[in-house]
């Protein structure tokens, strides 16, 4: 899934170790400078400039222990926003996500992000090929490790390189956004079945071509109102890795039957989205 932003719409020596990385300004261009924040920071990366599709990405760096989240945060969170509307010669951004990790939230719950350091990949569409291009991010987003920490941060960069020094990062944060999928397409982990059982129930058959792989399903509603819970492992035949969830969280009066739904299938080194609508 994708996420577009309309323009109009507005331990202590690791601590120490990661400040002292985060205080040290980029020393291309083709990045902006670290944003150092409470126990994060933030920078914008620039992609090679060639005509009016252009890619970068927004880089954050967590120290160790905390975390930040993906566009659905789990059980419990704040997923982050992004304000693009300042920039100059562009007409649209798009956000593309990493596949998320799932973490126990310390309420029973689990949360869905990001440790460490990660790249959101951005897709951004260029007014004029020919005119400077300069992007400005508002991002508000959140960290947390035993509490959550609300941050706000104003990055901006120019597009200018024509052989941009960042070009491989962003290639490899490309390469863990999960590949579109249909439903039983022989990919390495796949989505073999998805069925509704009684009223409220939806059960999700995975197949992997490695049984030993660590295999997790996200599921999200066709609107942000949609809550929907992490669906569960469950005992399943062999060679067969069985999800349930429930059609808990609706908005109010809303009746599920062929509700756009998104699947993020995460086995292994591999990721995959599918989009069903439900029976």
């Amino acid at each position: 899934m994708t996420t577009r932003v309309p323009l109009a719409a507005a331990p202590c020596v690791a601590a120490a170790l990661l400040t002292s990385l985060l205080i040290v300004p980029a020393t291309a261009q083709d990045a902006s400078p670290w944003q150092q924040e409470s126990h994060s920071a933030v920078r914008l990366l620039a992609g090679s400039r060639s005509g009016t599709v252009l890619l970068g990405g927004i880089a954050f760096q967590l120290e160790p222990g905390w975390k930040t989240y993906w566009r659905t945060p789990g059980d419990s969170g704040v997923p982050p926003r992004f304000d693009f509307s300042k920039s100059e010669n562009i007409d649209a951004v798009t956000v593309l996500w990493p596949a998320p990790s799932q973490f126990p939230d310390g309420a029973g719950g689990h949360s869905l992000g990001y440790k460490n350091q990660v790249v959101l990949p951005l897709r951004i569409v260029a007014k004029s090929a020919d005119k400077p291009i300069k992007l400005r991010a508002t991002i508000d987003y959140a960290v947390c490790e035993k509490l959550c920490i609300p941050i706000q941060a104003t990055v901006e960069l120019p597009f200018s390189s024509v052989a941009s020094t960042e070009d491989s990062a962003l290639s490899a944060a490309l390469d863990t956004v999960p590949k579109p999928a249909q439903i039983g397409d022989p990919n390495p982990v796949t989505i073999r079945d998805v069925k509704r059982e009684g009223k409220s129930e939806v059960v999700v058959d995975v197949t992997t071509q490695n049984p030993k792989d660590d295999v997790h399903l996200f599921v999200e509603g066709p609107t942000p109102d949609w809550a929907l819970p992490i669906p569960k492992p469950v005992h399943a035949p062999p060679g067969v890795k069985r999800f349930v969830f429930q059609l808990d969280g609706l908005p109010p009066n809303t009746d599920p039957v062929g509700a756009a739904l998104k699947l993020t299938l995460v086995g292994g080194t591999r990721a995959y989205e599918f989009n069903i609508n439900l029976d």
